[in-house]
């Protein structure tokens, strides 16, 4: 699939994701947000996808919202604010939480600018490797703004609550190296490309199944009575037991051999 402002490229187990406004340093518009909801849900659908790559194409990942694109329809922007009932998220999150809610590991790969919208973006992938000079921030306080495309449920998963709070209040930038320090980032390097790939090839060597379960358990458990948390344990453990590719991942184990997983029966 290849669109305007977002590329999707599915091979085999692999898709890849590609913010595809280079020009403007891949800054966020309405056809990018509705372009990437749609991508998260074509990705979903596919149950031998086992590992997205998400990046921006040209020198940036994401330099955040293009206000200059985005204000010249005030009223789109008032209607965009409305929550989906059910979900809860409104069209500045969904696009974004989607990536969260995949039931396969996302890996950002970031190099340039990681800036406002594109931070909470790359926040809502798994995993996140950057080149070291790749500036990041949360961007929104220079503009007299908070953060509001699902973002600071993630930054306040990963980091510390004075340290989150002093990224949200200041709008500090700080490069890649000093990202990974902070704990927004998984790993620096010049070449971010490779640390992704070399992580997702050992993601695909688990079940798939077991996988998605992983990740639901490790994204709800933070927001959980201990007593629910257990409950959640048993309840995808039990799920577990009964998959195929529990039993494919067994069998290899016993036989020291590489197993050859089927598609990913679990969905969160």
């Amino acid at each position: 699939m290849s669109k305007d402002h977002v590329d999707l490229e599915i091979d085999g187990p692999i898709a890849r994701v590609w913010l595809n406004r280079p020009d403007k340093l891949n800054g966020i518009t309405f056809e990018m947000l509705q372009q990437l909801k749609d991508a998260a849900r074509t990705i979903d659908k596919n149950r031998d996808v086992r590992v997205v790559l998400l990046e921006g194409r040209g020198d940036s990942f994401c330099a955040g919202l293009d206000f200059g694109k985005v204000m010249t329809n005030p009223k789109k922007v008032g209607m965009w604010f409305i929550p989906n009932i059910l979900r809860g998220t409104n069209m500045f999150q969904e696009p974004l939480w989607a990536w969260r809610r995949l039931s396969v590991p996302v890996i950002a790969i970031t190099r340039g600018h990681v800036f406002g919208g594109g931070i909470q973006l790359a926040l809502a992938a798994d995993f996140r490797f950057t080149t070291p000079d790749c500036q990041w921030s949360v961007l929104e306080a220079k503009w007299g703004l908070v953060p509001d495309m699902s973002g600071t449920i993630a930054l306040t998963d990963q980091l510390p609550g004075d340290l989150a709070k002093r990224l949200v209040m200041t709008a500090e930038i700080f490069d890649g190296t000093k990202a990974v320090e902070y704990g927004v980032a998984t790993g620096v390097s010049e070449k971010p490309e490779e640390l992704a790939m070399e992580l997702a090839e050992q993601l695909m060597k688990r079940s798939p199944d077991s996988i998605a379960a992983s990740k639901e358990l490790m994204d709800r458990v933070r927001r959980m009575s201990v007593r629910r948390a257990f409950s959640l344990e048993r309840k995808l453990q039990f799920a577990m037991l009964r998959s195929v590719n529990t039993k494919i991942a067994q069998s290899a184990g016993k036989k020291k051999a590489e197993p050859t997983f089927k598609s990913r029966t679990f969905t969160r």
